[in-house]
């Protein structure tokens, strides 16, 4: 510290002199350090006593656990022994349980939906019959009950197939009156002879009936059992006749003297009743299960009872029953294959219940009706893919009541209020219990096994006593290397002078801390000030402070990845850093995207404010060297960031050698201790920071006066033409400094996207492009444009590495352009390629896990040529719009990206196994896996990823500038061609297409799609993305508001006909659609879901181009008008429902409540902003117009400035 007493100190206003002043705070601190030297050596001492204390605690308290860890390990053997035994038993209780949850679960679940596909398809074959009689009949002039299903034994094999019995037995009865009666059985008696040959012949010779037989053995009239003869008797010629007369199989009954054709079913009790509850509630309906002889075996089995109706319409209100189909369902043979283990004995009891509340019929003696329950109860044990019938009554061990699993099996669903009186619809449950077999399966030798090694650790613990001494060692060692680590992050926290301060003042504080003790933080224990030490605290009378805050850098992060913010933050802060250090700058702090340097400590210097200037010259120079370097990797609007910087150097006194201002700095002591600076110098520079003008530096006057000391002056400085006011200190000169005017280093390098873009979509960390040795030449004298290009090219490269390894690592020999390329999209307009439905890849586990890594892909010099070509041909189709331009595709194309990147999987119930964890299959029974593990398989094909993005690339390409109505009003070719429908869309479509099929393009094409299915699905995701973005078109809007609701209803999807739901893989396929189509919609507006400062300026020019129609004549109304209210009814109407959908549909993470927030804040600030701002767009428009007329005046407006 320079002698201040010997330094004569005038104030520049008062001239009053300050020597005594300064004299009093050099002594101060001259006392302050020799009471700090005078410590040091009894500081010293005492931490080498605190330390031999601690050495010898330690070792009494290590002596004492020895012996206590002695006694423990003799009565942990009892005590350990006894609980090992307990928990190894708990053990395997939990282990059974576990294994018989799995078990019911499976049950439960096959069993559910065995039956459901069962009545599905019973429903759908009722509908068939009705559908295909209705026409049959017509044609033939006849009604119901004259008609016969053809092909019945093809069409219910595989409905019996279903039922999983060995001899399922079906019947086809239809209704007949009484006066139909006599015609019906001449009907039936010439029918029989087909359904022999329908039956037998494709069936097989099952029962060993000859057709002969058959006939002989089929009753001619409508017959039914007589109780007494058991004879068959004609029926009974009053009411309604359920005549049997088709049957699947075609058997011999050998007890029966006829076959059971014709047989009136509602002669038995249980089917007359099934009948009338059918015919009451137009349902299908089941009844209780009863006990019958099948073969050798005492069987339980069910009949379900199917509707058929006169017409197929399910709506149908006026529709009429004619006839049903009978089903018989046997229980032993449904539960047979239940499981896969084919020799499995396992034992799982499953009892089936059911239970009917119904009126009981009244006893002859005519007492009244009472209620009762019917219940009917049969107990099977399941062994792997066997089934045995244990008994009529519930036979499960009463010890496993409390593992009880129970599902209702059958429900229907009825409507009881339907069913007549004295009827009832049965409830059908199943109740799963395990077996006594399956719980000795888990009992093990285990409990004696464990208990024997706990007597064994007793003696390793023994030899553990022998590494006591190496382990406290190895403790020692790595409590040392410790503190050498935080000692390392004290020195990146704190300068060294202050560092060594520090552990001079705070030595055993510090060390303290560090392995563990009390002490929370600096020279504090316990929340109070210790034994009232003084803060580390200096006073820095010769200083300068800059702020240098990224211009831009808000609006720009809202539309990032948070990856890609902190690339660009490492980087520009690491490049300000070597400069700092080249410069003997401290770099104080970075608060968000400011950067807060001094100059002049804690080291000091005369010339702070010079050294102070040319940093922030330097920083300048280097931020535009960064930011178009990082615009190829990072994207639009990167090198449109700038720096505003402001320094500050105060002084109300003028000292020789230009000593000036002041700063308070130290260590603030608490948590997170750190070096701060206070005072009115931080306030100030912060001051002429904000105040300032981004890519300028401003200087307050004092430092202004340092400079002009210095000799810099005349040759940096520019006084600012107002005056500024400044709260706290009312109106300030200030000073530009000029910028520095060394060109950008031509041949910078910068980071190539190959490597900044990972396989997965994010950005891969490091250090700045320069840092990486790359050298893309002349990379700093592109144009905007240019870099535009350079980074899609480098996000296309990206994308095509990943379709190459989707496809084996290879590029199959590039083919001439074939007929399929040739003549795709020829047959028609692009719009009516349109569908709502495209079939994205699946990839099988073998494929994932030999494929080669994306980044190891090594994309041809000769295809990365092509691909550049390409995109600058397509930069150079955009047309000179405000808005509508090659700038606004870039931006689309980056939100593309982000949105991309940031889908995730929330979709359990997808057909996709995420991560082979619902294990999904396809056809062949091969695992299915969504390989990025993203919702729909969005994400999966990287072909599906390449073509949105290169669709975002060409959306409005050669857009004339005015809506598709102008066109259409202006009657213009491309209207004409494209039937007046999404002109522009399908113009832009129609070029990029046409272009992309030159024969230069070749090796691009190959590396894109090599087979005809991936060029199909490759146009068809260009075609519905680039078509999605006319939102103007209400009718498609409609359209494309029914599929997002059909996608996402919660309502499983049935063509008209109901015949069949819509396949798994279908309606993942229909989901991925449209939200393909809401993410480039919502792309297409984003600057309106980000930043308000970017809503702002693309709102601007978006106006600009409205206008500049109007002003040209090609629009009909002047858009100022009703350009305020028109966007609060767009983001009223579009933008915010949008973004609401892309919440709702739950696969763009945090990014759709981000977007949503963005567009209810810019609402809101356009409601209070906009009319002033319409205006201000207004006046731009006609200044610019002006400008362009007095190119005088044009001139010297852009070259005002330094």
């Amino acid at each position: 510290m320079r002698d201040h007493e010997q330094i004569p100190v005038v104030n520049s206003k008062s001239g009053t002199s300050h020597q005594l002043e300064f004299s009093q705070i050099d002594q101060s601190s001259k006392s302050s350090t020799s009471a700090e030297l005078a410590s040091r050596p009894n500081s010293s001492h005492q931490q080498g006593g605190n330390s031999m204390d601690v050495a010898t605690k330690e070792e009494k308290h290590v002596f004492r656990v020895k012996i206590l860890v002695t006694l423990i390990l003799l009565l942990a053997v009892g005590v350990v022994a006894t609980i090992t035994y307990l928990l190894v038993d708990s053990q395997e209780r939990s282990n059974f349980e576990s294994q018989f949850v799995g078990y019911a679960s499976e049950v439960v679940t096959v069993s559910r939906e065995k039956t459901s596909q069962l009545f599905n398809a019973l429903d759908a074959f009722s509908v068939s019959v009705s559908s295909q009689a209705a026409g049959e009949l017509e044609l033939q002039n006849s009604s119901w009950p004259f008609y016969r299903i053809a092909d019945w034994s093809v069409r219910t094999q595989r409905l019996a197939e279903l039922t999983g019995s060995d001899n399922p037995l079906l019947f086809f009865a239809p209704i007949v009156q009484q006066d139909e009666r006599e015609e019906w059985e001449d009907f039936a008696n010439d029918a029989y002879p087909i359904l022999y040959q329908d039956g037998i012949e494709r069936e097989g010779d099952k029962g060993g009936i000859t057709k002969k037989e058959f006939l002989d053995k089929t009753c001619p009239f409508i017959n039914e059992i007589d109780r007494e003869s058991f004879a068959f008797v004609p029926a009974s010629t009053t009411g309604q006749l359920l005549p049997v007369f088709q049957l699947y199989p075609l058997q011999f009954f050998p007890l029966l003297p006829i076959m059971p054709m014709s047989f009136n079913l509602l002669a038995y009790k249980e089917t007359a009743e099934l009948f009338r509850i059918a015919e009451a509630v137009n349902e299908p309906v089941f009844a209780s299960f009863s006990i019958f002889v099948d073969l050798d075996n005492k069987a339980a089995g069910t009949q379900i009872m199917q509707p058929i109706y006169d017409r197929a319409d399910t709506a149908d209100e006026d529709r009429k029953m004619v006839g049903v189909l009978m089903i018989q369902l046997n229980w032993l043979d449904y539960f047979q294959n239940l499981f896969l283990e084919e020799d499995s004995d396992d034992g799982i009891i499953v009892v089936l219940k059911t239970a009917c509340q119904k009126d009981r019929d009244p006893d002859v003696d005519g007492s009244e009706q009472t209620k009762a329950s019917f219940d009917r109860v049969i107990t099977y044990q399941i062994d792997g893919s066997k089934a045995i019938a244990l008994g009529e009554e519930d036979l499960h061990d009463t010890r496993f009541d409390s593992l009880e699993v129970t599902e209702t099996f059958i429900d229907l669903g009825i409507d009881h209020s339907k069913v007549p009186d004295g009827f009832c619809v049965p409830t059908l449950t199943l109740h799963v219990y395990p077996s006594e077999t399956l719980e000795k399966k888990f009992e093990t030798h285990n409990r004696v096994i464990y208990t024997s090694v706990v007597v064994i650790i007793f003696i390793f613990t023994v030899l553990v006593f022998l590494l006591y001494d190496f382990v406290v060692g190895r403790l020692q060692r790595k409590v040392m290397d410790r503190i050498n680590k935080q000692d390392m992050i004290v020195a990146n926290v704190f300068p060294s002078a202050i560092r060594d301060r520090l552990y001079q003042a705070h030595g055993n504080a510090l060390q303290g801390q560090m392995v563990g003790e009390s002490t929370n933080s600096l020279g504090f224990e316990n929340g109070t000030d210790k034994m009232g030490s003084a803060p580390l605290a200096d006073l820095f009378p010769n200083t300068s402070i800059v702020f240098a805050d990224i211009a831009g850098f808000t609006a720009w992060s809202s539309a990032r990845e948070p990856q890609q913010v902190f690339i660009l933050l490492e980087n520009i802060y690491g490049a300000l850093d070597r400069i700092a250090n080249r410069f003997a700058i401290f770099k104080v702090e970075t608060v968000g995207d400011c950067y807060v340097a001094a100059a002049g400590l804690p080291e000091p210097m005369d010339d702070h404010a010079v050294v102070a200037c040319k940093f922030a010259r330097e920083a300048l120079k280097k931020m535009k060297e960064i930011t178009h370097e990082m615009e190829v990797s990072l994207g639009p609007d990167t090198a449109a960031l700038d720096l505003r910087v402001g320094i500050h150097s105060p002084t109300d006194i003028v000292f020789p050698h230009h000593r000036s201002g002041q700063v308070t700095a130290g260590v603030l002591r608490g948590e997170r201790s750190r070096f701060q600076l206070f005072g009115d110098t931080m306030n100030t520079a912060s001051r002429m920071e904000s105040s300032g003008e981004r890519d300028r530096i401003q200087v307050t006057q004092e430092t202004a006066d340092l400079l002009n000391a210095a000799g810099f002056g005349a040759k940096w400085l520019i006084p600012r033409n107002s005056r500024i006011y400044v709260k706290g200190k009312g109106e300030m000169q200030t000073y530009w400094v000029r910028k520095a005017k060394s060109p950008v280093a031509k041949g910078s390098d910068t980071k190539s996207v190959d490597e900044t873009i990972g396989t997965d979509g994010n950005e891969s960390s490091g250090g700045s492009s320069v840092e990486q040795g790359l050298d893309p030449d002349g990379i700093h004298a592109l144009t905007k444009t240019e870099r535009l290009v350079e980074w899609d090219v480098s996000l296309l490269t990206s994308l095509l590495q990943q379709i190459i390894a989707s496809r084996g690592g290879v590029v199959k020999d590039i083919k001439p352009l074939s007929s399929e390329e040739r003549t795709i999209g020829t047959n028609g307009t692009v719009l009516e390629e349109f569908t709502p439905i495209i079939p994205l890849k699946r990839f099988e586990v073998e494929d994932l896990q030999q494929r080669q890594s994306p980044s190891s892909i090594e994309i041809g010099d000769k295809v990365k040529c092509q691909l550049r070509g390409y995109l600058s041909n397509v930069a150079s189709m955009y047309n000179d719009n405000p808005f509508h331009n090659f700038e606004h595709a870039n931006h689309v194309t980056a939100s593309v990206k982000k949105l991309l990147t940031r889908i995730v999987n929330t979709d359990e119930s997808n057909g996709l196994a995420k991560g082979n964890k619902t294990n999904a299959k396809n056809s062949n029974g091969v695992d299915l896996v969504d390989l990025a593990g993203h919702s729909y398989g969005i994400t999966s094909d990287p072909l599906t990823q390449f073509s949105v993005v290169f669709a975002a690339i060409i959306h409005d390409l050669d857009h004339p500038g005015v809506p598709n109505s102008q066109l259409v009003k202006e009657n213009t070719r491309s209207a004409q061609i494209h039937k007046n429908k999404s002109v522009a869309e399908q113009n832009s479509v129609e070029l990029a297409w046409d272009m992309l099929m030159q024969d230069e393009y070749e090796d691009f094409r190959a590396c894109i799609y090599q087979t005809r299915e991936d060029l199909h699905r490759f146009r068809q995701l260009v075609v519905n993305t680039v078509m999605a973005t006319d939102i103007v078109d209400k009718e498609l809007q409609a359209l494309r508001k029914d599929r997002w609701e059909t996608a996402f209803s919660e309502n499983t999807l049935i063509d008209l006909s109901g015949k069949s739901e819509e396949s798994e893989t279908d309606r993942e396929n229909r989901k991925a659609t449209i939200v393909i189509e809401h993410l480039i919609q919502a792309s297409d507006v984003a600057h309106t879901m980000q930043h308000w400062h970017i809503y702002k300026a693309w709102n601007e020019k978006f106006f600009l181009e409205c206008y500049g129609a109007y002003q040209q004549g090609r629009a009909s109304s002047d858009p100022s008008k009703d350009w305020y209210k028109g966007e609060i009814g767009f983001f009223d109407f579009y933008v915010i429902p949008l973004a609401k959908k892309l919440q709702s549909c739950g696969v763009f993470g945090v990014s759709s409540d981000e977007y949503l927030n963005y567009a209810v804040a810019n609402r809101d600030e356009w409601v209070r902003e906009g009319e002033a701002l319409v205006k201000e767009y207004q006046a731009k428009y006609h200044r610019k117009q002006q400008q362009c007329k007095d190119p005088e005046r044009r001139f010297s407006i852009q070259d005002s400035g330094p």
